[in-house]
């Protein structure tokens, strides 16, 4: 008798091959049989009523490394049919760290991933150092499975203290780094992370960007002996930079026989060619033996923040950034001093960087307001307020800040990524992976959770640039196969028993609601899902649309052995 029977599902296997109708059995967190009717009694019969059965989806860029220690779900991950996270993107982790550099690091993760201090402090025990020992304080605690990179940053502060701020490493450096990154992949990393472009709390560049060549092709070597994973965030934002960076991975690909992606591959406004670009360079560097990854978002970029917390929307205008990184009370003063003002609103206009040139201030909307007298603002276009007022609208703004101490929530709606008809083809292409969904990251800012509903309302109902079968394999099998989770992303006997089912007439990301669930005081912003029916984690039921989540804590930690190349 199997523990577990989904039967009459329309079953998408995580292959990309044809849908069909048929039964799944689970026994002991593996799926043991599939067949178009399955013979055989079951201690639970699950009726699928035609709805799709697909592998549990893999978030491969995510920033869960702090809230994984007190949320064992991921929330909301779960919810989008999300079965298993990758942490440790773009140089950071919680692991390994120094008791020394605690600070240093919770300072760098709560500024770039935009986390309150109070929730980060609340939340994380700090009651490791290695790797090893940062995944066994939270494994018994998961829903979700985990996988991890360790972060490039991380090993240049562990080897180098302060100094890998400052400078390159030497060959003895550089050695030792290449042996904590062994110590990282035995205790079960699934690769390494690194980053071009991160900065630091203090505006400077995160350590990882002080390597030298020599220094990231040595860590490479070491990816290459376990068959390893490297992450990297290259300059997004500039085609001929970021086509360098595509060829300087292949180089390291091919040298070492690793896998190496890249994310996020971002479609702009002001650089309509960058994508084409990108992805010629990628294909020619495929068609010479490398294995160069682009990962893709779904959703349009929308952001939402307040003045009182940093948001990295305004990271490239300077004024801004070194207003907004001060204490409240000074970023209050800032506010209404004439001259900073002046350079304030100059900046919000005349901004250059091409991620600024996407960010039109007057657009921005009012979306909460404590005061009361200030409430019918809400919803409404800063632009449309200012004129009704005849004043400017990025004077209004910082007035409405000043008034309620920087509390007002302000948003800026589809500043990027947002052309449908663009994306539609790169989405679709077999190189590139769906990916930077950045859950965990940003959390009282905006909901970056949704990706995978976003990907089958717009592009397979919507748009019809996939299929069903196609939509599966890229949140499922494709990136499974890039990780080198070798037992996870397909329905196939013998594999974990991730699974989801779904809707496919319905499934979108839901409506954004507010959540006080973060660790000593502060709320967030999340995303629900729609027509996600239930989520099964190794064989057990984790949450269903009509009960929540249950008790079940079957996550595991996920190691990923990438094939070797040939």
């Amino acid at each position: 008798m199997y523990q577990l029977k989904i039967s009459n599902a329309l079953v998408c296997d995580g292959t990309g091959s044809p849908a069909y109708h048929g039964d799944v059995a689970i026994q002991d967190g593996k799926i043991v049989a599939v067949g178009t009717r399955l013979a055989g009694d079951a201690a639970t019969v699950i009726d699928a009523k035609g709805l799709v059965l697909a592998p549990g989806f893999i978030d491969s860029h995510t920033h869960f490394d702090a809230q994984i220690t007190w949320d064992g779900l991921a929330t909301p991950s779960l919810e989008h049919g999300v079965t298993t996270v990758i942490n440790g993107n773009c140089s950071l982790t919680m692991a390994p760290v120094r008791a020394e550099h605690r600070a240093f690091v919770g300072a760098v993760f709560r500024q770039i991933e935009e986390m309150p201090a109070a929730a980060f402090d609340a939340g994380m025990r700090w009651n490791w150092e290695t790797f090893e020992d940062y995944l066994t304080s939270f494994r018994d605690a998961l829903g979700i499975n985990v996988a991890t990179l360790a972060g490039h940053s991380m090993l240049r502060l562990w080897v180098m203290g302060d100094a890998a701020r400052e400078r390159c490493a030497s060959a003895a450096e550089i050695a030792d780094m290449q042996q904590l990154l062994r110590q990282c992949l035995h205790a079960g990393a699934i690769g390494m992370s690194t980053s071009w472009v991160d900065i630091d709390h203090e505006h400077r560049p995160v350590p990882c960007r002080l390597a030298a060549p020599e220094e990231l092709d040595a860590l490479c070597a070491v990816l290459g002996e376990h068959g390893a994973v490297m992450q990297v965030v290259p300059e997004f934002w500039d085609p001929d930079l970021l086509c360098t960076r595509i060829d300087i991975l292949g180089d390291l690909s091919r040298r070492h026989a690793i896998t190496v992606t890249f994310s996020p591959l971002f479609d702009s406004n002001a650089t309509p060619d960058l994508v084409p670009r990108a992805l010629e360079r990628v294909r020619l560097q495929v068609a010479h033996g490398a294995r160069v990854v682009p990962q893709m978002q779904t959703r349009p970029i929308d952001v939402t923040f307040e003045f009182d917390v940093p948001t990295s929307v305004f990271s490239s205008r300077p004024t801004w950034w070194a207003t907004i990184l001060k204490p409240a009370a000074e970023t209050l003063r800032d506010f209404q001093d004439p001259d900073v003002r002046r350079q304030l609103v100059d900046e919000a206009y005349n901004g250059t960087h091409p991620i600024a040139m996407e960010v039109h201030f007057p657009e921005f909307v009012v979306s909460r307001c404590h005061l009361p007298r200030n409430k019918p603002l809400e919803g409404r276009r800063l632009k449309d307020i200012a004129a009704e007022r005849g004043c400017d609208p990025v004077e209004l703004m910082l007035d409405l800040a000043v008034e309620e101490s920087l509390q007002t929530r302000f948003s800026a709606v589809s500043v990027g990524h947002n052309n449908l008809e663009r994306i539609a083809g790169p989405i679709s292409d077999p190189l590139v992976q769906v990916g930077s969904g950045d859950g965990g990251a940003h959390v009282t800012r905006f909901a970056t959770y949704g990706d995978t509903g976003y990907l089958f309302s717009r592009f397979v109902r919507d748009a019809a640039a996939l299929t069903l079968e196609q939509a599966v394999f890229k949140l499922t099998g494709q990136i499974a196969d890039n990780w080198g989770l070798q037992d996870r992303g397909r329905i196939r006997p013998g594999l974990a028993a991730d699974l989801v089912i779904f809707d496919p007439e319905c499934i979108d990301r839901g409506p954004e609601i507010a959540v006080e669930d973060l660790p000593g005081e502060g709320y967030r912003y999340l995303r629900r899902a729609l027509g996600v029916e239930q989520v099964f984690v190794n064989g057990s039921a984790v949450y269903s649309a009509q009960q929540g989540y249950t008790d079940a804590r079957s996550g595991q930690l996920v190691s990923g052995r990438a094939r070797r190349a040939a």
